[in-house]
């Protein structure tokens, strides 16, 4: 018996000229340290040419601006995200807020709060979150927020934190067509990660078709949650292509109407230039 041939895809194709942005993506994790650079050069190729690779803690946060640094067409976000609350000292908040002037850095995140995971106590998640929340509105950066099972208790601190002139949003959305209502009402964008390719996402796939196209971005939350048909392998930038696709053919709509869109909202949320 020989060697198993290896199952081929294809990724989808833009019109020449156009962009996708996968706005969320965790660049600096083990599972690309082998071959960032060829990741990056294949997502650049496939028309995925801008990428925000997101901090998780003060670690990541450094790593990910040094890579904003080093990457044409990185940008970084920076924050502690909920499973990491409970090792982040007043020393690390001084150095984020440093880091968050960076000209690279264009949101803070990712924070929020996870019901699932069990990481850190509900309660101090709570703290750090409205702690992280007052941060970003004194910096003047957009939020990037993860909510897992904790929707009532999320919603209620973005409504007594609002108004928000930088804008957010609710990254990897988990929530019902309501809860999209909800963060849109206070000026965020509602992300839809590779999930939206699962035969078993049918409230997700309500969402995409409930939310006006001027608020909807995409993401891979790389390397985690490969869209089909790489679904269980390392997820990469170029990937968010499949997502957009399925975005399209909820929607109705080609897949060079989600890039144009979606691309502009990514641009007017995170400020980012060509690169």
């Amino acid at each position: 018996m020989g060697n198993k041939k290896k199952k081929e895809f294809i990724l989808p194709t833009l019109a020449a000229g156009l962009q996708l942005v996968d706005t969320h993506c965790h660049l600096d994790m083990g599972k690309y340290e082998a071959d960032l650079a060829q990741v990056l050069a294949r997502s650049a190729a496939a028309g995925v040419g801008r990428v925000v690779t997101i901090g998780i803690d003060l670690a990541s946060s450094r790593a990910a601006v040094a890579l904003a640094e080093q990457y044409r067409g990185v940008f970084a976000a920076v924050g502690v995200h909920p499973h990491h609350v409970a090792e982040t000292s007043a020393t690390d908040y001084s150095e984020l807020r440093q880091l968050a002037s960076h000209p690279r850095v264009v949101a803070y995140g990712e924070i929020g709060m996870d019901g699932v995971k069990g990481y850190a106590p509900l309660d101090l998640q709570r703290q750090h979150f409205c702690r992280q929340v007052a941060l970003a509105k004194e910096l003047a950066l957009p939020l990037i927020v993860h909510d897992r099972e904790t929707h009532e208790e999320v919603l209620a601190i973005l409504r007594e934190a609002a108004p928000f002139p930088a804008g957010g949003v609710m990254h990897c959305f988990s929530g019902d067509a309501g809860l999209a209502r909800a963060v849109m009402e206070l000026g965020f964008y509602v992300s839809i990660p590779g999930v939206v390719t699962f035969n078993n996402a049918a409230m997700l796939h309500e969402v995409v078709a409930a939310v006006p196209l001027d608020a909807l971005l995409v993401e891979t939350d790389g390397p985690f949650l490969a869209p089909v048909p790489r679904r269980g392998k390392r997820n990469e930038p170029a990937y968010v292509l499949f997502t957009a696709e399925k975005v399209a053919e909820i929607k109705g709509i080609t897949l060079d109407e989600v890039a144009r869109r979606t691309t502009a909202n990514a641009e007017t949320l995170f400020g980012l230039a060509e690169d």
